[in-house]
C-alpha cells in the first residue's frame, strides 16, 4: 500500500464521525482531514496508542478578538458593554501596536490549541499581525481587519488603512489556512459609507464580512430612533449583506422578521452566550427561533476579556445549552450533541481527548456518554491535527514554545498597561 506522507494510525481508540456515530478500533487520520478504519498494514508516519483516547472533529470559533488576550479576564469586571468599551477597552487600545497584537494573538492561539480548537473568525486591529501569529501556531482563521484608523496610527489615516487592507485581501489564496476578511464593527460605530465600503472591499476580493449585530437593547433602540428601523432591517435597507459571506455576531435582540431576512440573505449567526451574560446584555440569541427561520448558526467565544469562557469552546457549548434551556423554559431547547455539532461545523481537523480524565467518565455502556461528558464537564485535549501536522501531542504544544511565550506575554501585558 502506498505511503500517505501524513497519515497517522491510532490503535484501540474511540472515534466519533461527522454524523456523531461512534466507532471503536484502529483508525487512520489522513492529511486531507478524512479518516478510515485501519487494517494494520498501512505505511504511516506515526503509530499511536489510542487506548483511552477519544477522537473527534476539532472545534471552530466563529467570533473572536484574539489579541484581547492582553486584556486580563478580570479586566474591568462588573461593567456593562457600553461602559466596558468606552471606559476600559477603547482607552487601552490607544496603546495597541502591531507587536502587542501579535503577542496577544499568539497567546490566544496556544489557548485554542490546548482546548481543541483549530479555527477562529477574528475581528480586530492589525490583522497582518494576527495572521502572522496564527500561521506560526498552525491553526486556521478568517482574520477580519477594520478599514478605519483605530487605534490611531502614526502617519496613517483611514485612506491608508483601507488601502493596506485592500492589499492584504489581495494576498488571499485558496490554499492559505489563514485568510483575510473585512470587519465593520457595528451600526453604532460605522456610518453608512463605512458599512458599504466594507461590503465593497469584501465583494471585490470574495472575502468574508463580519459585524456585531443587535448585541444590546440600547443598540437596537438607538438604531430605531435614528433610522426608523432595527439593525438587521437597516443593514438590509442599504443592501449590506453578502450571501454566504456575512458573519453576524451576537444577534441577541433580533425580531423574527429580521431572522427571516438573515436567512434569506444567507448570513451566518455567531452565537456568543458567555459574553452576552458576562456583559449583562439582557438577552442571548434565541436559537429555536433562528433555527425555525432557517438561519445558519455557529458558536463563538467573543474576546477573552468579555467572555467567561476565554477560548474554550467546550465550555462555550455548555453555556449555550444552559442559557437556551433557561431562556425558553425547555430542557430540550439545545442538546449537548446539537451544541457539539454547532461548535464543530465545517471542521476538517482532529482533536484527541483523554478518556482517563475523570471528567470524561462514565463512558456509558455503549460509549454513548462521550459528547455529553465533553460538553458538560470539559476534558483534556491531548493531540490536535491540522493538515496532517500535529499542533499538540501528549498535551504539549509543538508549534510554539509555550514557556517562552508565557514570559513574553506577561511582560507585554505589564508594558501595555503601564503606557
Amino acid at each position: 500500500m502506498g505511503m500517505d506522507e501524513a497519515a497517522v494510525r491510532y490503535t484501540n481508540a474511540v472515534l466519533i464521525d461527522d454524523e456523531q456515530q461512534t466507532h471503536l478500533g484502529d483508525f487512520l487520520l489522513h492529511s486531507d482531514g478524512s479518516w478510515a478504519a485501519s487494517k494494520g498494514d498501512e505505511d504511516v508516519v506515526q503509530n499511536l496508542d489510542g487506548s483511552k483516547k477519544l477522537i473527534t472533529r476539532s472545534f471552530q470559533n466563529w467570533h473572536t478578538h484574539l489579541p484581547m488576550q492582553l486584556n486580563a479576564r478580570d479586566f474591568s469586571d462588573g461593567l456593562p458593554l457600553q461602559e466596558w468599551l468606552e471606559k476600559s477597552i477603547f482607552p487601552t487600545e490607544m496603546n495597541l501596536t502591531k507587536e502587542y497584537a501579535r503577542i496577544g494573538a499568539l497567546a490566544s492561539a496556544v489557548e485554542m490549541i490546548k482546548t481543541g480548537s483549530t479555527f477562529a473568525c477574528d475581528m480586530y486591529h492589525f490583522p497582518e499581525a494576527i495572521v502572522s501569529a496564527l500561521n506560526e501556531a498552525g491553526v486556521r482563521g478568517i482574520i477580519c481587519g477594520p478599514q478605519t484608523q483605530w487605534p490611531p496610527r502614526e502617519g496613517g489615516d483611514d485612506g491608508s488603512v483601507r488601502k493596506e487592507l485592500d492589499s492584504q485581501l489581495a494576498s488571499n489564496r485558496p490554499e492559505n489556512k489563514v485568510q483575510y476578511g473585512v470587519a465593520t464593527h457595528a451600526v453604532y460605530t460605522c456610518d453608512e459609507d463605512t458599512l458599504l465600503g466594507g461590503k465593497e472591499l469584501a465583494e471585490k476580493h470574495d472575502a468574508h464580512l463580519s459585524i456585531h449585530i443587535s448585541e444590546t437593547r440600547k443598540e437596537v433602540a438607538d438604531c430605531f430612533k435614528q433610522t426608523g428601523m432595527y439593525p438587521v432591517e437597516y443593514l438590509d435597507s442599504i443592501d449590506y449583506f453578502i450571501p454566504d459571506k456575512t458573519i453576524c455576531a451576537h444577534g441577541s435582540w433580533v425580531k423574527k422578521s429580521e431572522m427571516r431576512t438573515m436567512a434569506a440573505r444567507k448570513t451566518i449567526l455567531a452565537h456568543c452566550p458567555s459574553s452576552n451574560m458576562k456583559l449583562a446584555c439582557g438577552g442571548t440569541a434565541s436559537l429555536p427561533a433562528y433555527k425555525q427561520a432557517g438561519v445558519e448558526v455557529r458558536l463563538g467565544t467573543d474576546g477573552p476579556a468579555s467572555s467567561g469562557s476565554g477560548l474554550d469552546m467546550a465550555h462555550e457549548a455548555r453555556m449555550s445549552c444552559l442559557v437556551q434551556r433557561h431562556d425558553h423554559w425547555d430542557a430540550s431547547a439545545l442538546l449537548a450533541k446539537e451544541a457539539f455539532a454547532m461548535a464543530t461545523t465545517g471542521s476538517q481537523d482532529w482533536a484527541v481527548w483523554n478518556l482517563n480524565d475523570i471528567r470524561m467518565s462514565p463512558y456509558g455502556k455503549d460509549n454513548e456518554r462521550h459528547i455529553s461528558n465533553l460538553i458538560y464537564n470539559g476534558g483534556q485535549c491531548l493531540d490536535l491535527w491540522v493538515d496532517g501536522i500535529p499542533l499538540m501531542q501528549s498535551g504539549k504544544v509543538t508549534t510554539i514554545d509555550e514557556d517562552k511565550l508565557l514570559e513574553t506575554f506577561n511582560d507585554a501585558v505589564d508594558q501595555y498597561y503601564s503606557l
